[in-house]
């Protein structure tokens, strides 16, 4: 029994001696041009949804949020339609970049990231939304998704999951309208300001 033990005892210290080795000599290529080989793929993948899955569980998910996932809510709210406004301003401030959107590429900065970021048009429809919440709010290590908690509150990022909940089902042209009706609510509020300043 003790030489079992001795046994495995060197053997752990020689993997550890090994992984130092392998640490400081360089070896591993950590260009972003260069793909993880399939197992360390996987265990990064798979430590990473299933952390964020473990995190979110206790996240109570807001009850109109809810119901946009659940594909219950109703279109005349006019509750639901700001906080998807509010959302759809985050998102495409911030987000598109690198996630894309219906109709619209991911810029050349998204394309160049690794691992490549989401196409959340199609992943909104896997993930429930407390994932999404938490993803967001947190970010997630090595892969250049910020967590965005040090700038925006719980209410701008349940905005920006409702948004999320909403663009699941959205077409190009559905976006494009959004996009307009955006920019014209932003310079409607810029004019406004202006006239004010002048008053």
């Amino acid at each position: 029994m003790k030489k079992t033990i001795a046994i495995i005892a060197v053997t752990i210290v020689a993997e550890l001696i090994l992984l130092v080795i392998f640490v400081q000599s360089g070896l591993y290529n950590v260009s972003t041009l260069s793909p993880d080989p399939g197992p360390l793929k996987w265990i990064f993948s798979t430590t990473s949804d299933n952390s964020v899955k473990h995190h979110a569980q206790a996240i109570v998910v807001p009850q109109e949020v809810k119901a946009l996932s659940e594909g219950t809510a109703s279109n005349d709210s006019p509750s639901d339609s700001s906080m998807i406004a509010e959302g759809f301003d985050h998102y495409n401030d911030m987000c598109v970049t690198c996630h894309g959107a219906p109709g619209i590429d991911r810029s050349e900065a998204g394309q160049g990231l690794y691992p490549q970021p989401p196409d959340l048009v199609k992943s909104a429809k896997e993930l429930p939304p407390q994932n999404l919440f938490w993803v967001i709010k947190n970010g997630v290590k090595s892969t250049g998704m910020p967590g965005f908690a040090k700038t925006h509150s719980d209410s701008k990022i349940w905005a920006m999951v409702a948004f999320l909940e909403k663009m699941k089902n959205m077409t190009p042209q559905d976006y494009a309208a959004m996009e307009k009706a955006n920019t014209s609510m932003g310079n409607m509020n810029m004019n406004m300001k202006m006239s004010h300043h002048e008053h």
